[in-house]
């Protein structure tokens, strides 16, 4: 009798001890299912607010997805616990883990920082012509760890994040319209007045010009062989670079037909006598 007892307390036990197993799985699964839901729901609602022109879409898909794995992590920690599983050993075995990760990734974590910072605060966008880490070129694309240029001979340059955020960033696209420079030097008997008005016939010369701007002709200095100016006018980016030659052009034809010289650089070297006697060349 004692023994059927027994055996009937031990099944009840047993009975007892699955449900509770049972339940436990069943919790584990609900909170997974749960924390699933909460994950995409929080990746559609922050890609919904940051779908903006002014964002860039991959730190929208970035931030999104970030917000879904965090989440989606501390539901399977939760369902862990449900199921008595100690999570402590896992927590710093994942620290121990994205400490060493993170030091043998510091170049890489470097760049994905400065990605980040480049996109929240776009000193550039695609399609900009902008001189970045002593590379110049159109932007082709900005990823978290690295930026694609593309230079007017057609070479891909592909630029570490790091290094175009620890350095100057010229924007040469970034505002509409843009000066077109010409530098160029003239002749010392040519008058100034004069060379200047044939300058400025010469940029007012130049088609498809932003005419509402104006044309200049700056007198810059006088160098050791010429008188320095810069011609200026001003275009719109698609015109940029043909307006660039075209000024150039133009500003050597006029002062042809002025006959104001261009001086190719020159020194003059003055023999003295030595001792009263000519120097023995």
């Amino acid at each position: 009798m004692n023994d059927f007892r027994a055996q009937d307390y031990l099944n009840a036990e047993t009975i007892q001890l699955l449900g509770l197993y049972v339940l436990s799985i069943v919790a584990f699964i609900l909170i997974l299912i749960a924390g699933w839901y909460a994950a995409s729901w929080a990746r559609n609602a922050i890609r919904g607010q940051l779908d903006r022109p002014t964002i860039d879409s991959t730190l929208t898909k970035f931030a999104g997805n970030f917000a879904f794995y965090a989440i989606l992590l501390l539901a399977i920690f939760a369902g862990l616990e449900t199921v008595g599983v100690e999570t402590a050993s896992f927590v710093a075995v994942l620290a121990a883990a994205g400490f060493a990760v993170g030091l043998a990734l510091q170049g890489t974590l470097a760049n994905f920082a400065a990605g980040i910072m480049l996109l929240i605060f776009r000193p550039f966008k695609i399609g900009d012509y902008v001189e970045i880490a002593d590379e110049k070129g159109f932007v082709r694309d900005i990823s978290l760890l690295f930026t694609r240029i593309t230079t007017r001979g057609n070479r891909l340059i592909i630029v570490p994040n790091d290094d175009i955020f620890g350095s100057t960033i010229e924007n040469i696209f970034a505002k509409d319209p843009i000066r077109v420079d010409c530098d160029v030097g003239t002749d010392y008997p040519a008058d100034i007045d004069a060379t200047r008005e044939v300058l400025l016939e010469a940029a007012r010369s130049v088609e498809d010009r932003v005419e509402d701007r104006g044309v200049q002709a700056a007198l810059k200095g006088l160098g050791d062989s010429s008188i320095a100016w810069q011609v200026r006018v001003w275009a719109t980016p698609d015109d940029y670079f043909r307006l660039r030659q075209e000024l150039a052009r133009q500003v050597k034809y006029k002062l042809d037909e002025a006959e104001i010289g261009i001086p190719y650089p020159q020194m003059d070297v003055h023999l003295d006598e030595l001792n009263g006697e000519p120097e023995a060349e």
